[in-house]
């Protein structure tokens, strides 16, 4: 009885502490999956209509792994991402109100640590403030975009996203010479063997966007 007492009293911290280990390396498998089918969706999945299919059903796995973790940025940030392809790939009547869910989401996502996901959430956001137009029918902030790719390069100086999107955003803004500087940037950024799909998927996308900066 002694021995099952202290045997139960050593193992309660231990499972204090391990329970929370194991549930953020859930958490970390839950959002690559998602992760995972966004690169598949976009680099291999084939025909426009097939493409918007399989991002509603992984808008509704990122809905699920939220909920699974609540409170949690990253998370929030995959699911962000997600919606933006939505509005990307939507029709007119549909864009402008997905990139608004996918900007809130961001937002909130934003709210609980800026740094989540490498700087992914400020990068996500960027993106979405400089694609969006600026007018009285919606929210585009080109200004407000260059500080968000800013912070999220600053995090992440040498990486592959943060490069391409602070160059595409540079790009836009008519400085070709550092467009081209962050995009060469970006090919130089080590390869991702955990991520091979988006790896090589991003790259090409590089690489079309330099031959375009001329």
């Amino acid at each position: 009885m002694i021995k099952r007492v202290l045997l139960g009293s050593v193992l309660a911290p231990v499972l204090v502490v391990a329970m929370p280990a194991l549930a953020l390396a859930d958490m970390a498998s839950d959002v690559k999956a998602v992760n995972d089918g966004w690169a598949h969706i976009s680099y291999e999945v084939k025909g426009s209509s097939t493409q918007t299919k399989a991002l509603d059903n992984l808008a509704k796995q990122a809905a699920t792994v939220v909920a699974r973790y609540p409170g949690k940025a990253e998370p929030l940030v995959w699911q962000g991402i997600i919606v933006s392809e939505q509005a990307n790939r939507a029709n007119f009547f549909h864009k402008l109100g997905l990139a608004t869910k996918a900007r809130d989401i961001l937002e909130k996502a934003y709210s609980i640590d800026p740094r989540a996901a490498e700087g992914g959430g400020a990068m996500s956001l960027g993106v979405l403030y400089f694609k969006v137009p600026g007018s009285p029918l919606a929210w585009g902030d080109d200004d407000k975009a260059g500080k968000l790719l800013k912070q999220a390069l600053a995090q992440d100086p040498d990486g592959l996203d943060a490069n391409y999107f602070y160059g595409d955003y540079l790009l836009e803004q008519g400085d070709k010479a550092g467009a081209k500087a962050h995009l060469q940037k970006a090919l130089r950024a080590p390869h991702d063997p955990a991520r091979p799909v988006w790896d090589a998927g991003r790259r090409r996308e590089v690489t079309a966007l330099l031959a375009k900066a001329g």
